[in-house]
């Protein structure tokens, strides 16, 4: 696509930029989906973190891809509380490891960092799909950027592919029971609730792609 980015650490940084921007915009739905299920304070939290990462990144601007999710490791985890910070932390760290020094990510790398990224959370969270987590779209993301960059998508395809599969992981949430976390306490009354860290994982994988400009 003649519209899409080098996912570089110009990419990085503005998905992290529009990360933050997409949380705030739903800071309230992203707490309300939590007080259904659990403690109700998801939305308020990970605006806190990623509005701290906005401010890392206006004072120190990183310089590789890596750079730039190691940041947002160490800024989620020590200032987002509850469970967000750990899991979403896991994520960019395990990221940030895959891709290295790299200075621009292809689609292989690219989809090796997402995979490694949903392994840091489920080994953080001993979660797996079905159990009404952030893995119900991580899991389908990792696979549609897999099969895409198998296919020989550019990144910004492998990406496009990994949000729109998210956001149906998220969907899928609604009729699960829910066995990890506070939600779990709720035996069959967590049915027909979306869980909340699914839904801000497809909001912040969404806005990866539109980072990347695959997407309007």
């Amino acid at each position: 696509m003649s519209n899409t980015t080098a996912l570089d650490v110009a990419w990085a940084i503005d998905w992290l930029r529009r990360s933050a921007a997409v949380v705030a915009e739903n800071r309230v739905l992203l707490s309300e989906l939590d007080r259904a299920i659990g403690d109700g304070d998801h939305g308020e939290n990970l605006d806190r973190g990623f509005s701290a990462v906005v401010e890392k990144l206006d004072a120190e601007l990183p310089t590789t891809p890596g750079a730039a999710f190691k940041l947002a490791a160490m800024t989620l985890m020590s200032k987002v509380g509850g469970a967000a910070g750990p899991l979403y932390g896991t994520a960019y760290l395990r990221a940030a490891t895959a891709v290295g020094d790299a200075p621009v990510l292809d689609s292989a790398t690219l989809a090796a960092a997402l995979a490694a990224a949903r392994d840091g959370v489920a080994a953080r969270g001993k979660a797996e799909v079905g159990d009404k987590t952030m893995i119900d779209t991580w899991t389908p993301a990792v696979d549609a950027a897999a099969n895409a960059a198998a296919d020989g998508a550019e990144p910004a395809a492998v990406l496009a592919a990994a949000a729109s599969a998210a956001e149906a992981g998220a969907v899928s949430t609604d009729p699960l029971v829910a066995h990890k976390g506070r939600a779990s306490y709720l035996g069959e009354r967590a049915i027909g609730h979306r869980d909340p860290g699914a839904v801000s994982s497809a909001m912040i994988l969404r806005a990866a792609a539109l980072a990347a400009g695959g997407e309007s």
